[in-house]
């Protein structure tokens, strides 16, 4: 139970940490993977809350496939890191919450899924997995949200486009 406790309360300082970090970065690439780690630490936290179906969304969806469009996104408009910025202690940091970050991921892969008892686990997660896959009604924001999603990235390429012509 203690380490249970441990567990979770270190995987939210990694996303504390990991999130300041994302706000501190003066380079938008390092800044995008500090936000990786802050998504996998929150899908550590979900796991450890019984909803494994959150937590695979977490880490496939937003630490997954937006981050990969932001990634994208950054190098197309091709931004550069702020002049003056000093990476030694910010890759030490990097370094060390990654380490932290891997330790976690094989203590809930150690515990596997007795972290919750088996009456309290998956019944959020089924229950949001039911409304987002069978009602009607979630299918138009879901279609809209890529849609903005497109509409980012053919504005990121017109942006990119005018400044290479300049």
């Amino acid at each position: 139970m203690i380490l249970d406790v441990i567990l979770f309360y270190g995987a939210a300082l990694v996303a504390i940490a990991s999130g300041l970090f994302v706000i501190s970065q003066r380079n938008p690439i390092n800044s995008a993977f500090s936000l990786i780690i802050t998504m996998c630490s929150l899908a550590v936290m979900f796991a450890m809350l019984g909803s494994g179906f959150i937590a695979v969304l977490q880490v496939v969806v937003y630490a997954g496939a937006i981050m990969v469009l932001f990634l994208f996104v950054i190098m197309l408009l091709n931004a550069k890191q702020e002049e003056g910025e000093r990476m030694g202690g910010i890759g030490r940091a990097g370094i060390i919450l990654g380490v932290i970050l891997a330790i976690q991921s094989v203590m809930v892969v150690w515990k596997g899924s007795s972290i919750l008892p088996a009456n309290h686990r998956d019944t959020a997660s089924v229950d949001v997995a039911r409304g987002l896959f069978s009602d009607p009604r979630f299918l138009y924001p879901f279609e809209a949200t890529s849609i903005l999603i497109l509409a980012a990235m053919v504005g990121a390429i017109v942006v990119a486009r005018k400044e290479k012509g300049k």
